[in-house]
């Protein structure tokens, strides 16, 4: 083979080899950025969209505030919106904040999501301090002496448009703690204790 020969199929080699090196990154799927869908030169396909966020809303029956906040996003509590929850659910009688377990936001938003429900829960009783919780049990009011609720750990709730047996119905399927209902009570003790369940 000639020189000049030699020359023209090392340069047919290397322009191939190039276009083939093109065509391979076209063919790679990327994924696009800030979107959910991977595109390709032959395909595109879009992921199903996972829920990145969890909302919250309350309106507390005694000090008539409300609250309506996205306490989850991107895989973490977002801290500014567990601060909001704590007041809201604070000792309103002594004005004193405890922190909220999120495991109990997180079984209030999975029972809203049941029930298909876009109302605040009416909150009757959040976080009580020892002193508030040994109180009302002398003034004859049927409240645990280690209630949960001084751990920050169980909530009394309403939901407008659901029955207090429906909420319960739908909190004990969830498995995830503690359930009581209460005769002539218009609200349901919720709490992320052992799973049980109790009629007052």
């Amino acid at each position: 083979m000639s020189e000049d020969h030699k020359a023209a199929y090392s340069r047919r080699r290397f322009l191939a080899a190039g276009i083939a090196g093109a065509a391979g990154l076209v063919a790679t799927p990327v994924l696009a950025r800030d979107t959910e869908e991977w595109t390709g030169s032959r395909f595109s396909w879009t992921r199903p969209k996972l829920v990145v966020e969890r909302d919250i809303a309350f309106r507390h029956r005694h000090t008539g505030e409300t609250l309506r906040t996205v306490y989850y996003a991107n895989g973490r509590y977002i801290p500014s919106a567990l601060t909001e929850v704590n007041w809201l659910l604070r000792d309103f009688r002594l004005n004193e904040v405890k922190e909220i377990d999120p495991q109990l936001l997180d079984l209030l938003y999975a029972v809203r999501q049941r029930l298909e429900s876009s109302e605040p829960f009416e909150v009757y009783s959040g976080y009580r301090s020892p002193e508030t919780n040994a109180r009302l049990r002398m003034e004859g009011w049927g409240v645990a002496r280690n209630s949960l609720h001084m751990q920050g750990m169980a909530i009394d709730i309403g939901l407008p448009g659901s029955s207090t047996r429906h909420i319960a119905n739908c909190a004990l399927s969830l498995q995830r703690g503690g359930v009581g209902t209460y005769r002539r009570s218009t609200f349901v003790h919720l709490d992320v204790g052992e799973v049980r369940t109790w009629r007052g």
